[in-house]
């Protein structure tokens, strides 16, 4: 039998939005709502969050016990390292990834993503990014233990060091050396942004739970409220994202 482990990186130490992680949404740490959706994936045997050994981040740690959540602390740039850690001794076959920057995550959609990869445990990595096709802060994506440890030592050299930051981009970036597979999602959303980096990006997404209340919304929801009201999307539009190579 295959183990998929669901793994959710989080830091606080944030560059445009310190501490947003902890931020309350709706009553409820942004982390917490990554965990609860988390949670509700079909498909993982166990969920883990992956943070650091600041000590900014022993906040995410006690969070975690407070959810009954194993955490995992490693180092803050080299996430690929992290994610690694965060698996030793589970025997996963593969890691779901998940960030703490996305709240309005959809298990749905999670879920098929990893059962996708379930069906065909060849492969090295399955997204929704293979190409985008949702907002920025709903995809999902499964990647090999295997595939992740093959990059540990391939990603050893400072002009690659970028990709350890983003543990999967290498992966979808250089698909003929890794059998990577997308799943794409209709119509195409990939326009939109719900991730959480600024406090623009912040009150965008508090509006979206006051429209769509307490709970994991499904992507289909998120879109059409976006699509119904061009005030909306305008709150983050003048977000810039940033590239690989920034971090």
């Amino acid at each position: 039998m295959t183990r998929v482990v669901g793994v959710i990186q989080a830091r606080t130490g944030s560059n445009r939005l310190p501490g947003k992680v902890l931020r309350p949404l709706a009553g409820r740490p942004v982390l917490e709502w990554v965990v609860r959706a988390a949670r509700d994936v079909q498909g993982l045997d166990e969920v883990v969050v992956a943070t650091t050994t600041e000590p900014g981040d022993d906040a995410v740690e006690e969070l975690g016990r407070r959810l009954d959540v194993p955490v995992v602390r490693g180092s803050v740039d080299d996430v690929l390292s992290r994610f690694l850690q965060a698996v030793e001794g589970r025997d996963a076959d593969a890691i779901a990834r998940f960030t703490s920057d996305c709240p309005l995550l959809d298990p749905e959609v999670a879920s098929l993503v990893v059962g996708t990869w379930r069906s065909r445990p060849s492969l090295d990595h399955v997204s929704t990014v293979s190409p985008r096709c949702l907002p920025r802060g709903l995809d999902a994506e499964v990647a090999s233990v295997a595939a992740l440890q093959r990059l540990a030592e391939l990603l050893s050299t400072p002009d690659l060091a970028h990709h350890r930051t983003h543990v999967t981009s290498y992966l979808y970036t250089h698909p003929e050396e890794f059998e990577v597979a997308g799943v794409t999602l209709h119509p195409d959303a990939s326009d939109l942004r719900v991730t959480l980096d600024t406090t623009e990006d912040l009150a965008l997404i508090e509006a979206l739970v006051e429209r769509l209340g307490d709970r994991p919304p499904s992507w289909r929801e998120v879109v059409a409220a976006l699509r119904a009201d061009a005030d909306l999307v305008a709150i983050n539009a003048g977000v810039r994202q940033k590239s690989l190579d920034e971090g």
